[in-house]
């Protein structure tokens, strides 16, 4: 039996709402559609571990073939029916953690050929779709990745220590007695709390930098100066000054840590966050070596919690970055995992290090 989160089951219900609208409909920043840009859906191309799985239209039809010679036709409106039923078990389950079964729902998409509720992992392409673009009249086939709100909020660069931002300790040598006693704080806000106790202490973070290469190496790519706006928004989000990306940028803006002239209000450190998300978004994974060559080449749709999906796509840039932008926040992973949040000694000098994950709030 198939098992998965609401994340995993969004995406089977995407596609069975897509499927049922026949067009994907525009959002602005604030996740409204946008009235008068639609895109009529084409067809539909899953890509699951052991085949892929294309989805056209005939005659208020859906005609189904997969890769390996299955194939079939079923009405939309039995997708519409599954839809709506899938939908309502997963709102069902949101106040439970974990993963879980809709046996209804695994026997019908098994009716079609497919045996997996998530698009196949090595891409983080999770649907693609042939749509008309009316503005341009072609019909382009594009990748997105879904994002649902009908269960946790999603993340959008996860954590690992790849992730790490490495810190100087500078004002003040920590004795051995102090860093055992800063290590051992064990509070709810423990990374906060050790980031205080350092300060009280004389002492104050120095951003050093990135501690992977490859990560390092892909903000620089973005931006030359992303590693070290990343590793000052971390010091922000861990003592306390917000999660918000949107509230942190006031704070860079207003420190201006990378000595932009900002006699012309020219929002520096606003534009490359957004460059940032844009290409977490489309793309860009901290352990693999950045390209630029995009994945997801349409954009993100967004499951509401409502049951209404929209489209963030890359031609509408700006509504894309700035719902990334407002919607995007800080959070602390695992310290014992990801290996930050302790003093540590490293040929002579002291260190500690920050993490980065964003997740959509």
């Amino acid at each position: 039996m198939i098992k998965g989160n609401s994340g995993d089951w969004s995406e089977v219900y995407a596609l069975m709402k897509i499927l049922t609208d026949r067009k994907l409909f525009a959002g602005n920043s604030k996740l409204q559609k946008i009235a008068n840009v639609v895109y009529p859906v084409i067809e539909i191309i899953r890509n699951e571990k052991s085949r892929n799985i294309n989805f056209t239209y005939q005659n208020g039809n859906v005609e189904i073939i997969t890769s390996d010679g299955i194939s079939n036709v079923i009405s939309v409106a039995t997708f519409a029916q599954n839809a709506l039923f899938l939908l309502n078990e997963i709102k069902g389950q949101k106040s439970q953690t974990g993963t879980f079964a809709v046996p209804t729902i695994e026997a019908f998409i098994n009716s079609f050929g497919s045996n997996s509720i998530k698009a196949k992992s090595s891409v983080k392409s999770d649907i693609v779709i042939k749509i008309h673009d009316p503005r341009t009249n072609t019909e382009p086939t594009l990748g997105f990745s879904i994002k649902s709100e009908l269960g946790g909020n999603s993340t959008i660069m996860n954590a690992s220590q790849t992730t790490n931002f490495r810190y100087k300790i500078v004002g003040k040598v920590l004795t051995t007695s102090e860093i055992s006693n800063i290590n051992l704080i064990d509070t709810k806000s423990k990374i906060q709390d050790r980031i205080a106790s350092i300060e009280s202490l004389g002492g104050s973070l120095e951003l050093d930098n990135a501690v992977k290469p490859v990560f390092k190496n892909n903000l620089t790519l973005i931006d030359s100066l992303l590693p070290q706006i990343l590793g000052h928004s971390l010091y922000y989000y861990y003592s306390a000054q917000g999660n918000m990306l949107s509230d942190i940028v006031k704070f860079l803006t207003r420190d201006n840590p990378c000595n932009f002239d900002m006699s012309l209000k020219h929002n520096f450190y606003e534009y490359k966050l957004k460059r940032l998300l844009m290409e977490v978004a489309l793309g860009m994974l901290p352990k693999t070596v950045w390209t630029g060559n995009y994945d997801v080449t349409g954009g993100y749709l967004v499951v509401k919690e409502s049951g209404e999906i929209v489209c963030y796509h890359i031609y509408n840039k700006n509504d894309f970055e700035n719902h990334l932008f407002n919607n995007t926040r800080f959070e602390t992973g695992s310290s014992t995992r990801n290996k930050f949040g302790k003093v540590y000694i490293e040929n002579g000098q002291q260190y500690f290090n920050l993490n980065a994950q964003i997740r959509f709030a």
